[in-house]
């Protein structure tokens, strides 16, 4: 039998949500679960209504997208976790193709590329994610910002799990703060250079609201790791 896939989407008022919902009920894979977790929403629930039969919906009090992700995995019974912002998509052979290579490659945690779309979800920018010709490369780039979109990711729910979740106290950089949690607890990182989402930028996305807040939050995050990734990188061959 295939492993089953939970599928966790964080949802807060976003406009996009149904076309989130729709690419993961789209998944040429066929064991998906898709969880929705209302983040303490005021608006735009309505959009999820239509969907309501084929997902499991979740409501919490507004905690931030951490404390959503967490809920969401916490619930989960896939053997195997993805995230999916509410404003993003998958396309149609993402799941199918991420499960078929972690399989093949028992591994506990792998990356994509992703395209870049717009409002209308017009593709602005193919291949958008950054290339390294080795592990110590990459990890030498989590030093500096974070190399992993998180919405290209599938880990084991058991992994995350050990890990000890997405910390709810970094509203903005709880992403980042995992993955190099993952890569300091030698978690084999895996990329597969092949697009299987795509990342929508909008004048609303929180990325972009929340600069001013985001980048003192990541320079803190950042100083407290950068001397574990530092030593490391002493013990990694070139």
């Amino acid at each position: 039998m295939l492993p089953k896939v939970t599928v966790v989407i964080p949802f807060y008022n976003c406009p996009y949500i149904a076309s989130a919902i729709e690419s993961a009920l789209n998944q040429t894979y066929p064991n998906i679960e898709i969880i929705v977790v209302d983040d303490g929403s005021t608006k735009n629930q309505q959009l999820i209504k239509p969907y309501r039969s084929k997902i499991n919906y979740l409501s919490k009090a507004n905690g931030g997208t951490a404390s959503a992700l967490n809920y969401g995995m916490q619930c989960a019974t896939g053997q195997y976790v993805t995230w999916l912002s509410s404003d993003d998509l998958f396309t149609p052979d993402k799941v199918e193709k991420q499960v078929r290579y972690m399989e093949q490659k028992q591994a506990q945690f792998s990356f994509t590329d992703f395209h870049l779309i717009d409002e209308n979800g017009v593709i602005t920018q193919t291949c958008a994610t950054m290339k390294f010709a080795t592990e110590k490369a990459f990890v030498a780039a989590m030093q500096d910002y974070c190399p992993v979109n998180g919405c290209t990711v599938m880990m084991l729910r058991h992994l995350i799990q050990s890990l000890g979740w997405f910390n709810p106290s970094l509203p903005f950089t709880h992403d980042y703060d995992l993955w190099v949690r993952t890569t300091l607890n030698g978690v084999g990182m895996h990329y597969i250079n092949e697009p299987l989402t795509l990342y929508r930028r909008h004048s609303e996305m929180g990325t972009i609201k929340h600069t001013s807040r985001i980048w003192p939050e990541f320079e803190s995050v950042r100083a407290y790791y950068r001397p574990k990734l530092r030593a490391k990188l002493a013990h990694m061959r070139d």
